[in-house]
């Protein structure tokens, strides 16, 4: 009976420091293959593969197309593209330019998904810090295929979000800090995998292939889903709305996905920029109108200067209003105290307390 042979790792804001201490402790003989997503920019250059390999005793490389899976390897997603592993006769990996998923290319949630598919019972899904929830949805599958579900501490990451969502959205397994992180994934690989045969939903299939930009999944008039009153902030298509239990999430025809919290976030980004914009144009507009109210003037046109002055001040008033609500959403909500970090007042930190699983002994 194989063991737990297949290890997930997604991170983003505060991870790479996280997983740098984790591969250190990690042996040269892990009987596991590791593949690491961590959120990059599309054109940067990452160098995270090398400095693991500094790091670490297991070989690190960026994953390439069609490549081999051996085990005692770590495959780390190259910017831009998904990292997807496959099943078979000759267990390989895939690199996917399919949409973004919470506004990431590669994302946590398609390579998650794509090894709960492939390999079920085998895989440990590991979250570590990062910024909203990336990743939940992924771990959730990982879950209901049979794997296990690991979670760096919340109170104990940099950025919690992604922890903390994984936390209160999925049946964790281990909620442990970063320093026991190695420790548990070496022994967990040496444990046999029960076999479970868990059917995996078309949807689910079908989200797969979305991330490998498939032909089949994106050209399907099937959608999963109902359509929603929302448009995607990508494209501006109809997002469809998925729900995983109590897990609420949103996928356009054409592939991208998001989460609440996430097409929440991307909403927010729109607004700013589009007000931005606006602000521009109305100071644009009042330059001009008071430009032609000086020639007005100088013509001995005094009611047109009058005119065109008003539609400049108008402008400049709504240039105003707009400049005041960009203050106040940098400020943020004034309305009470803002709770600090690990005060313990909070009602999440609370509940992520309350509902912490300790297992590691």
């Amino acid at each position: 009976m194989p063991g737990h042979d297949i290890i997930v790792i997604g991170a983003s804001a505060g991870g790479v420091e996280v997983l740098i201490d984790i591969v250190r402790e990690l042996p040269a003989d892990l009987p596991a293959a590791v593949f690491v997503v961590v959120h990059v920019a599309p054109n940067s250059s990452t160098v995270l593969p090398a400095v693991l390999n500094r790091a670490g005793k297991m070989p690190a490389s960026h994953a390439s197309p069609d490549e081999l899976i051996r085990m005692g390897r770590i495959y780390v997603a190259r910017p831009d593209l998904h990292l997807l592993v496959k099943d078979g006769d000759r267990p390989h990996v895939r690199l996917g330019r399919g949409p973004k998923e919470n506004s990431a290319r590669p994302a946590v949630d398609p390579l998650f998904r794509s090894a709960a598919r492939a390999f079920g019972s085998r895989v440990i899904g590991v979250v570590l810090s990062g910024s909203l929830d990336d990743g939940t949805v992924g771990l959730d599958v990982v879950k209901r295929a049979g794997g296990i579900a690991v979670v760096q501490d919340p109170e104990q990451a940099m950025f919690p979000g992604m922890p903390r969502s994984a936390v209160e959205n999925v049946p964790i397994d281990y909620i442990v800090p970063k320093e026991q992180i190695a420790a548990l994934l070496a022994r967990l690989v040496h444990e046999p995998a029960p076999k479970v045969e868990v059917p995996m939903p078309d949807r689910i299939k079908q989200e797969a292939d979305m991330a490998e930009l498939d032909a089949g999944s994106i050209a399907s008039h099937e959608r999963p889903g109902t359509p929603s009153a929302f448009t995607c902030p990508e494209c501006h298509g109809t997002l469809f709305e998925l729900s995983d239990g109590h897990l609420i999430r949103f996928r356009c025809r054409t592939g991208h996905a998001y989460s609440a919290e996430s097409l929440m976030s991307e909403q927010g980004d729109n607004l700013e920029a589009a007000m931005y914009t606006a602000m521009t144009a109305l100071k644009e507009r009042s330059a001009l109108a008071e430009r032609l109210a000086e020639r007005a003037r100088g013509r001995g046109h005094e009611i047109t200067a009058r005119q065109f002055a008003e539609q400049s001040r108008d402008a400049e008033r709504q240039a105003e209003l707009i400049r005041q609500a960009l203050l106040a959403a940098e400020a943020g909500p004034q309305s009470g105290p803002v709770p600090t970090e690990g005060n313990g007042d909070s009602e999440p930190e609370n509940k992520v307390t309350q509902e912490r699983i300790k297992k590691t002994g």
